[in-house]
């Protein structure tokens, strides 16, 4: 598969007046098109953060990309312009935000907010904007599209809206598409309908996704490759079969034995005992240390490095090291 978007060693801080908080500490990862790649975490874990770093969204006056890369099209991403990054956002990477009402413009009608990025980007007449705004509407399965068009966004549905925002997104036929926490906002039944609607425009457009969740069951249902990010860390990576079936970081499976389970008649969910660290002082070793029930010693001292599992699954954590009987031992890891 050809690579769309690469991440290399991503590091993000915010400054605040209790000090700098380390939002994002070194994340990789490759993007290939057509894919969907989920990245899964507890809130504040760096998700978002990571996402809106692609996007060039991050606060000028307290976020900052201190060290790394994104990669696209041979291009930088971190280090262009603001006007440079207003021409590939919406163009050539969308984004879909949690809240879809906080995402439109009330005081314009459905029509007008998906031809502006058209009017914008692309220098279609009025006409041209109008045939693809019907056609988009079509294909994220919003009715009588001819009538909607005329509307503004308090007169949809949350699941329509939602619906809107993902046309949006698509209208300009982006490369990437991220999506931060989709359907979060949304019921069950609309949610699978959404879910459903995502898997039907991969598809049809082969865009590659970013898919942002804290959502277990979401990431089962449409997720190609899956990244396990704890404390602005990644602790794992592999696909979805590498990460449901064939788990190796406690973290990864801790957050699998807290999902219930509707296959497991009356089985018992399991909890990740403590909280995650402080990210104004975050530990040397691994992050997870002080709740992992495997702990030992040099985990609180040193990070682990990267163990390939395979060509698709790789985690960061000492009991996958070769090293492992000897730092049990010891307490200590050389390089």
């Amino acid at each position: 598969m050809e690579k769309v978007l690469s991440v290399k060693n991503l590091h993000v801080s915010f400054t605040t007046y209790g000090g700098t908080v380390q939002a994002v500490r070194g994340v990789s990862f490759d993007l290939y098109q057509g894919e969907t790649f989920a990245i899964v975490g507890e809130s504040g874990c760096g998700k978002s953060v990571t996402s809106q770093s692609i996007m060039g969204l991050l606060p000028p006056y307290s976020a900052k990309v201190t060290d790394g890369s994104i990669l696209f099209k041979n291009k930088d991403l971190c280090r262009l312009s603001d006007k440079a990054m207003r021409s590939i956002r919406g163009a050539d990477i969308s984004m879909i935000f949690q809240d879809p009402m906080t995402a439109l413009n009330p005081t314009l009608t459905v029509g007008d907010q998906l031809g502006e990025a058209l009017l914008r980007h692309k220098k279609m007449s009025k006409k041209a904007v109008r045939e693809e705004v019907l056609s988009m509407l079509s294909l994220v399965g919003i009715p009588d599209p001819k009538e909607r068009l005329k509307q503004y966004p308090h007169q949809f549905s949350g699941g329509m809206r939602q619906r809107i925002v993902i046309a949006m997104a698509l209208i300009c036929e982006p490369d990437i598409l991220i999506a931060d926490e989709p359907t979060t906002a949304l019921d069950v039944t609309i949610q699978a309908q959404i879910l459903e609607l995502f898997k039907e425009i991969q598809r049809k457009t082969n865009v590659s996704v970013i898919l942002i969740t804290h959502d277990l069951g979401v990431v089962a249902q449409v997720a190609d490759r899956v990244a396990v990010m704890y404390a602005g860390k990644i602790a794992e990576i592999g696909t979805r079969k590498d990460i449901f079936y064939q788990a190796q970081h406690p973290y990864t499976k801790g957050l699998l034995n807290s999902v219930p389970r509707l296959d497991l008649d009356g089985a018992e969910l399991i909890p990740i005992d403590g909280t995650p660290p402080d990210l104004f002082s975050p530990p040397p070793g691994c992050p997870f240390a002080a709740r992992c029930p495997n702990r030992m010693i040099v985990c609180d001292r040193v990070y682990p490095g990267q163990t390939i599992r395979s060509d698709t699954h790789t985690v960061n954590c000492w009991l996958q090291d070769q090293r492992a009987e000897h730092a049990v031992l010891s307490g200590d890891a050389k390089d």
